[in-house]
């Protein structure tokens, strides 16, 4: 009987552990973390004959050695066990690359991109389904892509959203159609470099058989060209600017592709100029799948957004609260922030993360009345403000103390916004940036009734 170690125990690890069980194999799960919810999780696998250990690292020193190790999306892909497990010949891969040999049969959308990938995924899961495909959202959002190839009926069409983490132990994923939403440096304390970073994105969209690109990113515009030459591209400034002359593009308030208008532009009630280029993307998607453009109009229509991505909560006294706690970069954020109204005030920290954070602080002085500092990041980021000149800020510590303290400066400085928008991760005070935004949510509902 082969033998399989699933290396993590999140819901991906879960969904590649039954399926390898599915397929006759003798499964194990291992996970260094032990907590009552991972002791939850190991007592259902248990009870489906898998061997769960937590608190245990999986050690490649004895004479029962697995066939197969899968890895969830948090496992470094240079992690010294993945290391020595090539060097005894031990096929290691990622979950998503499970999934994907058992679904290769069905055709796949995958999206990837530093910034983007989530609106661009939801939305096109959104049009796929309003044509009436059987085509679930997985991979960062949604399923599990391993969960996929255990339902009872396999999906018509797999809407994968794919990070660098994912592609980088799924080497055989080929997309029918491969979008690529943004890139800027992020991650980089696990890629080591820019050109790494790239050049692992760059895979997804080489495997894939038609390619779209946002013709709005700087770094795309001038990299990609000359290695995907016949690659669709967008563009929110129209056809003049199109690159290669082919893809989507705004003109007169329409999204146009292939020369016919297929949708209204203010039909997506989400804000900013990326959101019309991750529209863009997304009617580009399904017009080239031959989704007809009634389907891409109805669901366009009756799209709600992202939560924790520009996530409109409430209106107390004619201020909005708004949660972007999905913006755990500089340039998320960046983008988040040049998205609402000015004055806004700005509530932002949390676990630092490596990037250029000079377009973020250019922002903030020209559209914050005033920024309040959470998280391990408050003191450095109060740091970086005393150096370019900006005083509106203040230290808060905690999400419980900014937003009634948002609230009063929003009325001191007559600001009509109050954006959560971190550029950082949440490691330092919560699980992850869902549970920081839901905390957000929370305070707000229970504040301003």
């Amino acid at each position: 009987m082969s033998i399989g170690h699933i290396i993590g125990l999140g819901r991906s690890g879960n969904a590649a552990a039954r399926l390898l069980k599915r397929e006759g194999w003798q499964v194990t799960v291992s996970d260094r973390n032990n907590n009552p919810n991972l002791q939850q999780q190991a007592e259902q696998l248990i009870n489906e004959g898998i061997d769960v250990k937590l608190g245990y690292s999986l050690e490649l020193d004895d004479s029962k050695l697995p066939n197969l190790i899968v890895v969830s999306p948090g496992v470094p892909w240079d992690a010294a066990i993945l290391v020595r497990a090539r060097e005894l010949g031990i096929e290691a891969i990622g979950e998503m690359e499970l999934a994907w040999r058992h679904l290769r049969n069905i055709p796949w959308v995958a999206i990837t991109g530093t910034n983007g990938k989530t609106t661009t995924t939801a939305l096109i899961a959104a049009i796929f389904q309003a044509a009436g495909f059987n085509a679930p959202a997985c991979g960062n959002i949604g399923f599990a892509a391993c969960e996929l190839a255990l339902a009872e009926t396999l999906p018509d069409w797999v809407i994968a959203e794919i990070s660098s983490y994912q592609i980088e132990s799924s080497a055989s994923v080929a997309p029918r159609i491969g979008i690529w939403t943004t890139f800027t440096p992020d991650h980089l304390s696990r890629h080591k470099t820019l050109e790494n970073y790239f050049n692992i994105k760059a895979h997804l969209l080489m495997q894939s058989e038609t390619q779209i690109f946002n013709g709005n990113d700087p770094y795309l515009q001038h990299n990609a060209p000359k290695l995907f030459t016949n690659a669709y591209w967008t563009n929110v400034k129209g056809k003049a600017e199109l690159i290669n002359g082919k893809g989507a593009y705004i003109e007169d308030g329409w999204v146009i592709f292939a020369e016919k208008k297929v949708v209204q532009v203010n039909a997506l009630k989400m804000v900013g100029d990326h959101n019309k280029q991750n529209l863009l993307m997304a009617v580009a998607a399904a017009c080239l799948a031959g989704i007809e453009k009634d389907a891409i109009a109805l669901a366009i229509d009756n799209f709600p957004g992202v939560p924790h991505r520009l996530e409109y909560i409430c209106t107390w006294q004619g201020i909005d609260f708004i949660n972007d706690s999905k913006a755990t970069n500089y340039d998320a954020a960046e983008v988040g922030l040049n998205a609402v109204s000015a004055p806004a005030i700005l509530i932002a920290g949390g676990e630092a993360k490596a990037g250029d954070d000079t377009g973020w602080m250019s922002m903030i002085k020209a559209k914050t009345a005033a920024v309040l500092l959470i998280g391990d990041a408050a003191n450095a980021f109060a740091k970086r403000f005393d150096e370019i000149g900006y005083n509106n800020y203040e230290i808060v510590e905690t999400m419980e103390r900014a937003i009634p303290k948002a609230a009063e400066l929003a009325k001191q400085n007559q600001a009509k916004v109050v954006l959560l928008s971190p550029a950082c991760a949440s490691f330092d005070q919560y699980k992850s940036f869902e549970e920081r935004g839901d905390r957000f949510r929370q305070i707000c509902q229970s504040t301003f009734k």
